[in-house]
């Protein structure tokens, strides 16, 4: 599983890192094809847009408990090790999914599971990951690979937006119903966590160490971290309002679109998010990993907000497709950042610290955007989300634009 993700590797990266983007690309096709489905299957099932919203909080909610347990109690437990009980939780979370088909079930599973209803990776996996790949690379390609990561789970997850119309395809070929060949797709995520289960445990016995220190708690970059929490966490407010599922919930209810066509549309809307990813790590390299955060996701923000005054399908298309070409080149830069300003020991307290937050932040959105398109289909989530994401580039551009990480510090100091 791991061999074709060899030809991504920068230069002077250890065999882990392949393995972890292995991993990374199987969960990211799932997480791709359920975050389609999932609307339209509980659609399917009765529920209106205020629950479905309810069972996307209920996920989100989930996976922030489970990331703030990894943080606190982590310490004690190999990642890895913490990354293979993830697995098996995965694959009771589909197996689940595909058994129940009434509300408070499926919020029970919503909560204990690792279903993402988002385009990016917001589950227990992120900050166990987050914190060991820096210890498979140099400091110089460091970002490089954060990009190659976000890279791999971001197109192959837009492969899982595109196989959300296979169920559809199967159900008029058999002239069956949809319910069963969407309930399928959970059996598909079920299976898939036993192939990352696998994966990791092909990860080297001596990853934890590498990299030098014991991990500990935040020590001296503490305050700095808090902050960048409490920026993230704004962020990610914005971005529950407009988590895939609920684009795709609005997809079907202002242009009465079918979970192939929404899956369709949002295959592209992955596939220029990933490359994007590249493209950010060269553009980090010129001006700065804080600037390209802010420069590439300020604009993406503003065609969001721009997305539901568009008198017409393909407009609105059009604008969340150039939104997507900018809006996740952050997302390598933000994690490459964060471990950077950072002492090695202090990595797993880091990316737990950073991921809490957004993870709370983002869960409590999806209630209230799903009441908006219960009342209007207009779309005031991407408008509200737009704003909220928006103020955030403007206050970590004024707040953290002079704090630069090791390989930036010494480049300056080389052309001086």
């Amino acid at each position: 599983m791991a061999a074709p993700m060899g030809v991504l590797l920068p230069p002077e990266t250890s065999p882990d890192a392949a393995v972890l983007l292995a991993t990374r690309s199987v969960r990211g096709f799932v997480d791709g094809l359920v975050s389609v489905i999932l609307p339209g299957y509980l659609v399917l099932l009765g529920f209106g847009p205020s629950r479905v919203g309810l069972i996307i909080t209920s996920t989100l909610v989930g996976s922030a408990v489970a990331t703030l347990a990894v943080g606190l109690w982590g310490g004690r437990v190999r990642r890895t090790s913490l990354l293979r009980l993830a697995s098996v939780l995965m694959v009771l979370t589909g197996v689940g999914f595909a058994a129940f088909d009434r509300f408070w079930p499926l919020m029970v599973v919503a909560a204990l599971g690792t279903l993402n209803p988002s385009a990016g990776d917001v589950s227990i996996f992120l900050p166990a990951e987050q914190a060991l790949l820096p210890s498979t690379v140099s400091d110089r390609h460091r970002t490089a690979l954060f990009g190659r990561y976000s890279l791999v789970g971001t197109t192959v997850a837009a492969l899982g937006s595109l196989a959300a119309g296979v169920p559809e395809a199967v159900a008029q070929r058999l002239g069956s119903g949809l319910a069963g060949p969407l309930r399928a797709a959970f059996l598909v995520y079920a299976a898939a966590g036993l192939v990352v289960a696998g994966g990791y445990r092909r990860l080297s016995s001596d990853l934890e160490s590498a990299g030098g220190a014991a991990r500990v708690a935040l020590g001296p970059s503490r305050r700095v971290v808090y902050r960048l929490a409490a920026l993230f966490s704004l962020d990610a407010l914005g971005g529950g309002l407009v988590v895939q599922s609920l684009l795709a919930l609005w997809l079907f209810e202002r242009f009465g679109l079918s979970v192939a066509v929404t899956g369709a549309i949002l295959f592209w809307s992955g596939l220029l998010s990933g490359l994007s990813a590249l493209a950010a790590v060269s553009l980090a390299r010129r001006i700065g990993l804080v600037r390209t955060m802010v420069f590439t996701h300020l604009p993406a923000n503003l065609l969001l907000m721009a997305t539901p005054f568009m008198p017409n399908l393909v407009l609105a298309v059009a604008c969340l497709l150039a939104r997507s070409a900018l809006s996740q080149m952050d997302v390598p830069t933000r994690t490459s950042y964060v471990m950077a300003i950072v002492t090695p020991a202090e990595r797993s307290a880091a990316a737990a610290v950073t991921n809490v937050p957004r993870s709370l932040a983002a869960a409590l959105p999806p209630v209230l955007a799903g009441a908006m398109l219960a009342h209007s289909s207009f779309g005031w989530p991407l408008v509200l989300g737009g704003a909220l994401k928006a103020l955030y580039d403007l206050i970590l551009l004024r707040q953290f634009r002079d704090l630069r990480p090791p390989e930036e510090r010494s480049a300056g100091e080389a052309r001086r």
